[in-house]
C-alpha cells in the first residue's frame, strides 16, 4: 500500500486497447506494452494502471473474456519484470478476479462498484486495493453535484466496508469526463478539496481529456500535456493523493514542485 500524505504519487496508464481516445492501438503488442511500463516507471511513475476495454465516450463494449484475455499476458509479463504497485482499469468481477489471483494491487472501477454486484465481494476476498469513482448515466444532477458526488461515493464506500475491503485500502475519484458537461467538470476541478470531506485518498485522472481539449480550442489529446500538468498542480493543492496520467515525466515534475510547496 502507498503511504498516504507524503507525496502525490504518479499513475502511469498503460492502455492495452485498439480504440482509447488518447492512445488507442499504441500498446496493444505485449512486448511495446511492457516496455512502455518499465519507461514510465524509468520517468517516476509510482504505479501502473492496465486498462483492456476503453471507457471513453461512445466505446465499444468489451466481453470479459476478451478483456482478459487482453491483459492477463501482460500482467505476468509486468509481475515478473516490474516492482511497482499494479492497477486493473475494470468494472467487471470476472475480469477483476483474473489480474488479482495474478496479484495485481488495485481495481480502479470507473462505476465505483455499481455496475456489477459482485466487484465488492471480489475485491475483499483478495484483500485488494479499490479506486471508487464516480459515474453516472446522463448529466442531470437533482442536488448540488459536489454533494451529489460524495453521495454516491459514500453509499458505494458503505458497499466496500460491509463486503470486507478495509478502510486503509478504499481510494476515491471525482470522475472527471464522466457522467458530467464541460462546466461541472469544471465545477468539480474548482471544488476538488471537498471530498477530503470523506476522509479517504482521492485520485484524480484528467489526463488529456475534452475538457482540457475544449479550453484549448479543440486541441489532440497529445497535445494536452501542459493542460494535464496545471490539473495536477492544481489538485497537490486541493490535496490530491494520486494523479493518473500519460505524460509521467512532466506531471512527476510538476508534482514534486507542488508537493515541495504545499505538503511543507
Amino acid at each position: 500500500m502507498l503511504d498516504y500524505g507524503k507525496k502525490t504519487y504518479i499513475m502511469g496508464i498503460l492502455n492495452v486497447t485498439p480504440d482509447s481516445f488518447s492512445d488507442g492501438g499504441d500498446y496493444t503488442n505485449i512486448d511495446i506494452a511492457v516496455n512502455h511500463a518499465k519507461e514510465m516507471i524509468e520517468l517516476g511513475a509510482d504505479m501502473i494502471d492496465l486498462g483492456g476495454e476503453s471507457t471513453r465516450p461512445g466505446h465499444k463494449f468489451v466481453s470479459a473474456e476478451e478483456e482478459i484475455s487482453r491483459i492477463v499476458p501482460v500482467i505476468k509479463r509486468l509481475k515478473e519484470e516490474i516492482n511497482v504497485p499494479i492497477s486493473i482499469d475494470t468494472y467487471k468481477s470476472e475480469v477483476a478476479e483474473e489480474a488479482l489471483k495474478l496479484g495485481v494491487d488495485m481495481v480502479n472501477d470507473v462505476w465505483g462498484l455499481t455496475y456489477d454486484g459482485k466487484m465488492a465481494d471480489v475485491v475483499a476476498k483478495y484483500d485488494g486495493e479499490v479506486c471508487i469513482m464516480h459515474n453516472q448515466e446522463g448529466t442531470d444532477y437533482d442536488k448540488d453535484i459536489m454533494e451529489a458526488i460524495k453521495e454516491f461515493l459514500q453509499n458505494s464506500i458503505d458497499m466496500a466496508l460491509k463486503a470486507g475491503v478495509k478502510k486503509e485500502k478504499i481510494v476515491l475519484d471525482p470522475g472527471i469526463g464522466f457522467g458530467k458537461t464541460y462546466e461541472q467538470n469544471i465545477e468539480v476541478l474548482e471544488r476538488l478539496g471537498e471530498l477530503r470531506d470523506l476522509g479517504y485518498p482521492v485520485l484524480l485522472g484528467t489526463s488529456r481529456k475534452s475538457v482540457l481539449g475544449k479550453i484549448l480550442e479543440n486541441s489532440t489529446p497529445k497535445e494536452r500535456v501542459n493542460a494535464t500538468v496545471a490539473t495536477t498542480v492544481l489538485g497537490v493543492k486541493d490535496g490530491v493523493d494520486i494523479v493518473r496520467v500519460h505524460d509521467v515525466k512532466e506531471n512527476k515534475e510538476a508534482a514534486m514542485v507542488a508537493d515541495a510547496i504545499y505538503r511543507r
